[in-house]
């Protein structure tokens, strides 16, 4: 490797886990004290309008900022071993760095307009990162994102010219009198837009398995702890004002489909970075449908559990895709377990933790989530759509086990598994082992007094039941060898809406862009040529080319022709003689 790029990555990650580890004492001191520091910068001051750079540090955003730099200095580390092909590795690095920067931003920002900087900053970074391998899958995909997330920002921006009436844009400000303002209630809607094109729930769910083009630790950090969950986290902040709000029960459906809809297709995938990307999105109608529900702070629990086992799983799928020279079929894998034990042991604990296996991190916020649906007062669809997809996350988790590490190994002939790579291991170590005690820890630290929830029985015992029908049909699936034949599959019929995410991406791509483009095309192509041209050289081309086609039909003797002219003239006579007389 380059000494200039090894330089790079050991101050970046040396920067980073240092950061990590300064917010951590701070966080416990704000957390013991009852702390917040709210900073403020006049920028400019106009007509009693000012615009001020905020920034807001209570124990919140300093939690979310140590998990962010522990896990962007992780994958940095990662990808000194990942990315040692890679002939320009300071580049990747800088957009890495700038990536967590503008996250850090907007995690600080209690303003609309240092939100949107930070926002802005997601959305043009994750494009270079995306089309980072610049092939035309890769194009398609950055224009993908950055065109869903574009909608957001739009979005953002009318929330800012609105707010330009209230006098500040400083949401802490409006803690009071918005909840019953009506005409605030507007921008209560607007953020939940722009948080859904983030946060990819359905309608605007494609742009997250597209995004699988970038390199896998650029995978890592989008899918769990960065571009993803801002808008989760806009939402964590916002909250307060969007209660009792109607729209909050159509973002309630809308995020329990998408979990729903997510956890169908990862059963139905065969790429494996596009199981692990589906989990994610399921994981995030989770967290956005227990927003809308009014419980903020378990929605942030879960959001800090599940960023460090996603991380972790992307990683360990980063060291078995660099070892199958570049597969990513599940198909082609199987019993790698004897061969990479190390990587399948991380693989398989984040795999646990996902699932939710008891005293794992996401054991901690998903069990809590569950019971407290429970005990919500919820219709029987949204109830039925938590807990099926809670079976269908054991599915698919069972499932890509067994295709990975149980069956056997199917592709011989490029027999390319090696012991593991220390540098890879050294940083999935770190993630194995905030997997293991994060959730138990966070769970201690965040919440001021214990939950105590009374169900029945059987009730207290559903995620087992879901859970554990999941697993037996994972098992079974996985064991039928003719997965998409009739004879073994019931939904075969069915299989390709499902494994193409209810259409989804096709809708969002073709179904909004062919016609309006083809129409615009046609449009913009006679304003681009000028009158000039058209009533000119061009346009008196294609008159004649139309006038001598018609006089060749009339040369052609048929009779036909001539009687249909005659009846023609006898018609234009007789109107002309209705009209005179």
């Amino acid at each position: 490797m380059n000494k200039n790029n090894y330089c790079i990555c050991f101050i970046s990650f040396f920067f980073l886990i240092m950061f990590s580890m300064i917010n951590f004492f701070f966080v416990i001191y704000f957390i013991m004290n009852n702390m917040v520091i709210f900073l403020e910068w006049e920028i400019i001051s106009f007509n009693s309008l000012s615009i001020v750079m905020c920034i807001l540090l209570d124990w919140m955003s300093l939690l979310f900022m140590m998990f962010v730099s522990l896990i962007s200095s992780v994958v940095i580390y990662y990808s000194k071993s990942y990315m040692i092909s890679e002939f320009n590795l300071i580049r990747f690095i800088i957009l890495v760095l700038l990536f967590v920067f503008s996250m850090i931003l907007l995690i600080i920002s209690p303003n609309i307009i240092s939100i949107l900087l930070g926002w802005d900053g997601l959305g043009l970074v994750s494009y270079c990162l995306v089309i980072y391998y610049q092939n035309l899958k890769s194009y398609n995909a950055g224009m993908l994102t950055a065109l869903s997330n574009r909608i957001g920002d739009v979005l953002i921006l009318m929330v800012i010219s609105w707010m330009m009436n209230y006098g500040s844009w400083n949401y802490i400000f409006y803690l009071e009198f918005m909840k019953n303002d009506l005409i605030m209630s507007f921008i209560g809607v607007m953020i939940i837009l722009a948080s859904m094109t983030k946060s990819a729930q359905i309608p605007f769910s494609s742009w997250l398995p597209a995004a699988m083009a970038a390199p896998t630790p650029v995978s890592a950090l989008v899918h769990s702890s960065t571009l993803v969950t801002a808008g989760v986290y806009l939402l964590i902040r916002f909250n307060f004002l969007l209660l009792d709000m109607f729209f909050l029960k159509i973002l309630l459906l809308l995020s329990s489909l998408t979990m729903f809809m997510a956890g169908i297709s990862a059963n139905y995938e065969f790429d494996m970075k596009k199981i692990i990307a589906l989990s994610t999105l399921s994981q995030l109608g989770l967290m956005m449908s227990i927003l809308s529900m009014g419980l903020p702070m378990l929605a942030f629990f879960h959001l800090l559990t599940h960023a460090m086992f996603k991380a972790l799983l992307f990683m360990c799928a980063g060291v078995i895709i660099h070892m199958m020279n570049d597969f990513q079929d599940i198909r082609f894998m199987g019993g790698i377990s004897s061969y990479i034990p190390l990587t399948c042991l991380c693989m398989n604990i984040s795999n646990m933790a996902l699932c939710g296996i008891p005293f794992l991190a996401g054991f901690y916020s998903k069990d809590l989530i569950l019971e407290l649906v429970s005990f919500s007062n919820l219709n029987y669809l949204v109830f039925f759509l938590y807990y099926f997809s809670t079976g269908l996350t054991m599915f698919y988790t069972f499932r890509l086990i067994m295709y990975l590490m149980i069956n056997d190994f199917n592709l011989l002939c490029i027999y390319n598994l090696y012991d593991e790579d220390y540098i890879m291991l050294k940083s999935m170590f770190i993630l194995l082992f905030m997997s293991l005690v994060s959730g138990s820890f966070l769970s201690w630290m965040i919440f001021y007094y214990p939950f105590m929830i009374y169900l029945p029985f059987n009730l207290k015992l559903m995620v087992i039941y879901v859970s554990f029908m999941g697993g037996m049909l994972g098992y079974f699936i996985s064991n039928m060898f003719l997965y998409s034949t009739n004879k073994f599959m019931l939904t075969y019929n069915l299989s390709n809406f499902l494994c193409l995410m209810w259409f989804m991406p096709n809708l969002s791509t073709y179904g909004l862009t062919y016609y309006f483009l083809n129409f615009s095309q046609k449009l913009f192509k006679n304003i681009d040529l000028g009158w000039s041209e058209i009533y000119s050289g061009w346009g008196m081309y294609n008159i004649m080319k139309n006038y001598s086609i018609i006089y060749n039909i009339y040369q052609l003797n048929n009779f036909k022709i001539y009687l249909f002219s005659f009846v023609l003239w006898m018609m234009i006579m007789l109107l002309f003689l209705l009209l005179l007389f």
